[in-house]
């Protein structure tokens, strides 16, 4: 690892396990509970949380954006994980086609947080390796 930096090959790997988890979970037909496993989003919820502690170091304009495209992710995974647990838990109709779609779309929303966050990096990156 000539040259890496531990820190940001740690971070990295918590942004891209961050999207890839979410988008395990968002990826299927919206009404099949089968298909969005519930430990799949409590996992890209951790994981998530996670990789905003990461993000609280960086003081630069870049950090303080990838640091708001984790907020997001994060409120929008927190929701979907408050519908589910809702959905389970108390209400009566428990988890039917609404509520899974709900959870689904909040996980969306927090997959495009996610995404803009993987670009983030890359621009980073790449201008790093030009300067």
């Amino acid at each position: 690892m000539l040259g890496m930096s531990l820190e940001k090959v740690v971070f990295g790997f918590f942004v891209l396990l961050a999207a890839t988890l979410n988008f395990g979970f968002f990826i299927g037909d919206l009404s099949d509970p089968a298909l969005h496993s519930v430990y799949e989003l409590f996992a890209a919820l951790v994981v998530s949380l996670i990789a905003t502690v990461l993000k609280f170091g960086d003081r630069t304009q870049l950090g303080a954006v990838h640091l708001a495209t984790s907020l997001v992710a994060d409120l929008q995974l927190i929701a979907a994980a408050v519908v589910w647990a809702y959905a389970t838990q108390v209400s009566h109709a428990g988890l039917d086609a609404e509520a899974l779609a709900t959870v689904v779309s909040l996980s969306g929303g927090a997959l495009l947080a996610n995404l803009v966050s993987v670009v983030l990096l890359v621009i980073e990156t790449v201008s790093f390796h030009r300067r």
